[in-house]
């Protein structure tokens, strides 16, 4: 198969490139190389993997890379994910996150892609959800400018199946965490308290630690990438573990993971919008997708210690 992995060069996307490779597929990467770092991508280069260093905001070289690669699928993966950043600066996450899925669209369209695997988020799409577990019927509430941008790309991916029959997927995430996460910014925290492991640092929680996230290692979530591929249904699809995982389980879990003698956190007062709650229903994937983490919390984060920090590159 020829595929398209857009922000291949990041960490969820860098580990999807990996396992299509391993399946023999014939893989471009497009990054602008913004978040994603190029060293992510040194094993796949060497077997075979083209990178295309273009911002998906740029219609023209998008379509130009489509055209040349000619994919029967495309990954999109490539965003602008940070919380903080979206609610500073909207416009920008719109760019990115609506017009850039446009414009891929447009490409897929013109040069006849039979796939398109979105990633989007669960979370931030449900915001405060009333359920937990929540399962994909449930009303979005975004409260971030992120969580609205994914979900107006959703939108766009199902408008351009109404209009064309473009086929696409679209998988909401739960709180990714595995080797390749970077430590910058605030979806890494996992890869932030990996590090400050490493060097001897003290954790910091914000609020009291009770918060809880769904915590999904990255080669489920690779796995689900996969299975979508021969899924006929759009989704949306949850992908997760529907096992709520609070702040203070996880600092006491990487200590005992670590085998450290002293990892004790420090607080700082609550971040404001910051949810109380989140984890994601993933009975749909599992029936209609045919897919189920087969990573533990504990068993990922072993992993995640042993494949050392990520170290950025910026």
């Amino acid at each position: 198969m020829r595929a398209i992995v857009t922000g291949g060069a990041g960490f969820i996307g860098s580990n999807l490139v990996d396992a299509l490779l391993e399946r023999g597929d014939e893989v471009t990467v497009v990054d602008d190389l913004s978040t994603g770092r190029r060293e992510n991508l040194d094993g796949a280069l060497e077997r075979g993997a083209r990178l295309c260093v273009i911002d998906i905001r740029d219609a023209d070289e998008l379509r130009g890379v489509v055209a040349a690669a000619a994919p029967e699928a495309i990954f999109h993966l490539a965003a602008q994910i940070d919380v903080r950043r979206s609610l500073t600066d909207p416009a920008t996450d719109a760019a990115i996150n609506v017009l850039g899925t446009i414009n891929l669209l447009e490409a897929a369209r013109e040069h006849a892609v039979g796939r398109i695997v979105y990633s989007s988020t669960g979370g931030a799409i449900y915001g405060g959800a009333e359920t937990i577990p929540t399962a994909e019927h449930t009303t979005p509430a975004p409260e971030a400018a992120y969580g609205q941008s994914k979900l107006a790309a959703e939108g766009y991916l199902a408008l351009y199946e109404r209009l064309y029959g473009q086929r696409s997927v679209t998988l909401r995430y739960g709180n990714v965490y595995g080797p390749r996460q970077d430590p910058l910014g605030e979806a890494g925290v996992v890869a932030i308290f990996a590090g400050l492991l490493e060097t001897g640092g003290e954790p910091t929680i914000f609020g009291d630690g009770r918060q809880t996230r769904d915590y999904v290692y990255v080669g489920d979530v690779v796995a689900a990438n996969l299975a979508a591929l021969e899924c006929d249904s759009p989704g949306p699809f949850n992908i997760g573990t529907a096992v709520e995982t609070s702040v203070l389980e996880l600092v006491a879990l990487l200590r005992e993971c670590s085998g450290a003698e002293r990892f004790e956190p420090r607080f700082a007062p609550a971040r404001l919008g910051e949810l109380a709650r989140s984890c994601l229903d993933i009975g749909r994937a599992r029936e209609e997708l045919g897919w189920a983490p087969t990573v533990s919390i504990r068993e990922g984060l072993r992993l995640t210690l042993d494949a050392g920090p990520a170290v950025s590159a910026r």
